[in-house]
């Protein structure tokens, strides 16, 4: 898991205009008031509570199954970082443990997952397949056509345009073209190389064309496997509604050029 900086900076701009008039200054406008300072939305003991908790959230705590004696121990740790002291042990003699433990912890909670994913693709998948829209590939992906479209299928060399939404078995939407991907910015479709991106994807895209709609159903193994992805837990079904907006041709790869020789070759005796 990686550790995100949190700790943002905003820089307001401030734009002075201004215009002289040519003939004789304008007269200066009343200043305004100062506005009263906003009250603070939250206190500061609120913060720093949301700072551990993205600490510990980020960190895998509880998907780790950390005791309250083992947060104990993680917190005395901090205690001690914070007095500016030293650590209380020789990190490369304990490094191995650390990784010793944290492995452990990762394996168990990997195994846990796997076991609940596979329960819950089978029951998806039986309900799915009841659907007689639904059509299953050999791979494993289910999918169903819910809007034809009027243009090309895509290749698997193509650049698809596409606006998506990816949710887990569970409803949770763990990424979408649909919102702006930083505060303000405008929605914007998706874009990408067919055959660059998870199997599922690059077989199930190719089953629409150019205009359709689609969702698809994606097993862990055509998906992220065991290890998951960032919000996508290990061993993970996926399901995505897809709209394939536009298909280009891919780039044709480069033919492979043979050098010259760069002497005459020795004569076979």
């Amino acid at each position: 898991m990686k550790f995100k900086n949190i700790l943002t900076v905003s820089a307001l701009s401030l734009g002075l205009a201004g215009a002289v008039a040519q003939t004789a200054p304008a007269p200066a406008a009343t200043p305004a008031a100062p506005a009263a300072p906003a009250a603070p939305q939250f206190t500061e003991a609120q913060a720093l509570e949301a700072y551990g908790w993205y600490i510990g959230k980020s960190n895998g705590l509880a998907e780790l199954e950390f005791t309250q004696a083992q947060v104990d121990s993680v917190i005395k740790g901090m205690m001690i970082a914070r007095e500016g002291k030293e650590s209380p042990h020789e990190l490369q003699k304990i490094g191995p443990e650390i990784d010793k433990l944290l492995r452990a912890k990762q394996e168990k909670y990997t195994a846990k997952q796997k076991e609940k994913s596979a329960a819950e693709a089978e029951k998806l998948f039986s309900e799915v397949k009841k659907n007689p829209k639904v059509v299953a590939l050999p791979s494993g992906v289910l999918y169903e056509i819910v809007q034809l479209g009027t243009g090309e299928y895509p290749k698997a060399t193509d650049v698809v345009t596409v606006h998506y939404t990816g949710t887990l078995v569970n409803g949770t939407v763990f990424d979408t073209s649909l919102q702006p991907r930083q505060p303000g910015a405008p929605v914007e479709p998706a874009q990408f190389t067919l055959n660059e991106v998870i199997p599922g994807w690059t077989e199930g895209i190719q089953k629409i064309n150019k205009g359709g709609k689609i969702k698809l159903y994606i097993p862990a193994a055509l998906g992220y496997g065991e290890a998951g992805q960032g919000a996508i837990p290990p061993s993970s079904t996926l399901i995505f509604d897809v709209e394939l907006i536009d298909v280009k041709a891919g780039a044709a790869a480069a033919p492979m050029e043979i050098p010259a020789p760069t002497a005459t070759p020795p004569a076979v005796k």
